[in-house]
């Protein structure tokens, strides 16, 4: 047993607002019940997502006192009396779904639907609204369930610390960009537009790289980040300028259309040209039929939600966009959604980190802070800045 600790997390206290607040320690128990298959972890690194934004804009039904954070890394400090196969001093990254490991949907590997780990509906995550109610990560601590199956062991410590920056961030946008980039068809050859220079839209740009993607893409409205983009070999398109989508890619290609599509923005979108600073939340679905080869895949890890209080209108509210899914019919295109299953990633994408084939902490600018320093990150994340912020509670990180 480990000894009592204080603890302290990023807590969502409202409408654009955020705090540093002391929590609970965590303990090895789900509600009332033990939790022998579990372990607790020091957190080494833990990142601010994207998908932490919407609930924080308050674009997402969360409730004041959700402890945020879903991307985690840590080292494990105390085992339940059934894990197996992993050790205190281990340092692991904990996928950002929650997975039981035994129902169908798991056994299958759709481990972001499982059936058993939230009462409400298929998948959890921690920290994330209508996913389980489990805690977040953005803490000193945290504990994490189902400890053998979910969490990916690191082979050698001071290697793990030493690229920590790339690895963290395995537990969800490198998997993810990954996933809309495998979901699109991606290959070698291919020609690949990335909808969003966010961080998921960085590391689905450098995923897209790392499958052999013949050209890549990326459009976006804020110049930092197409910069980011350019800094390691994408083409860009800068949505505010006017003019069709087809000339632009045309323009780079000598063709109208690319082969695969991947979504990077979500619900949030909006219009391109004059209409850049106009919500419109089915754009770039509609964009992605538009310019889709006939027979193309549409990967869409950008998040999509059943219910928006902040929409444009009642219909998005609820979830209902109005897409020429007509279109999409008669060109053959495929859509594949739904939240990424990093563990059917995680293991290869770390191998690639390890054996120096990607750098993916370059490709999304890591910017390190501490964790007293969170609310000024997710301030200037919201801003729309170049960075992908890793926060670091213990000052593990190496300099």
């Amino acid at each position: 047993m480990c000894a009592i600790h204080g603890n302290r997390g990023v807590v969502y206290t409202g409408p654009g607002k955020v705090e540093v607040q002391s929590i609970a320690f965590p303990e090895l128990s789900i509600g009332k019940r033990a939790c022998h298959h579990g372990v607790l972890l020091k957190v080494v690194a833990t990142n601010i997502c994207g998908s932490d934004q919407h609930m924080v804009r308050g674009r997402t039904t969360a409730q004041a006192g959700l402890v945020l954070g879903h991307e985690i890394t840590g080292q494990i400090i105390e085992c339940g009396r059934d894990v197996e196969f992993l050790k205190v001093g281990d340092i692991v990254s904990v996928p950002f779904n929650i997975a039981c490991g035994r129902c169908r949907n798991c056994k299958e590997g759709k481990t972001g639907i499982c059936l058993n780990v939230n009462p409400a509906r298929p998948g959890a995550a921690y920290g994330y609204v209508d996913m389980g109610g489990w805690v977040g990560g953005q803490s000193e601590y945290v504990m994490v369930p189902y400890a053998d199956f979910n969490l990916l062991k690191f082979p050698d410590p001071n290697q793990a610390m030493e690229k920590i920056r790339d690895l963290t961030l395995l537990s969800d946008i490198f998997p993810t960009g990954f996933h809309g980039c495998v979901t699109a068809g991606v290959g070698p050859g291919s020609t690949v537009y990335i909808a969003g220079a966010g961080p998921v839209g960085l590391a689905a740009a450098a995923s897209a790289q790392l499958l052999g993607a013949a050209c890549v893409i990326v459009g976006d409205m804020i110049p930092d980040r197409l910069a980011q983009a350019r800094s390691f070999g994408c083409e860009t398109i800068d949505l505010r300028e006017e003019g069709s989508m087809e000339d632009k890619i045309e323009q780079i290609l000598g063709e109208r259309e690319v082969d695969a599509f991947v979504d990077c923005v979500g619900f949030e979108a909006h219009g391109c040209g004059c209409d850049h600073g106009k919500e419109q939340p089915a754009t770039v679905l509609n964009s992605a039929m538009a310019l889709t080869r006939a027979g193309g895949q549409i990967g869409i890890p950008g998040l999509y939600v059943t219910e928006d209080p902040g929409a444009v209108d009642e219909a998005a509210r609820q979830g209902a966009l109005s897409m020429r899914f007509g279109l999409g019919w008669a060109k053959s295109h495929s859509f594949h959604t739904g939240q990424c299953p990093v563990m059917k990633y995680h293991r290869p994408l770390m191998q690639a980190i390890l054996f120096d084939k990607v750098k993916i902490a370059d490709a999304v600018n890591v910017q390190v802070i501490s964790l007293d320093k969170a609310a000024q990150g997710y301030a200037e994340f919201d801003g729309g800045v170049a960075k992908k912020f890793v926060i670091d509670p213990h000052g593990m990180v190496p300099a």
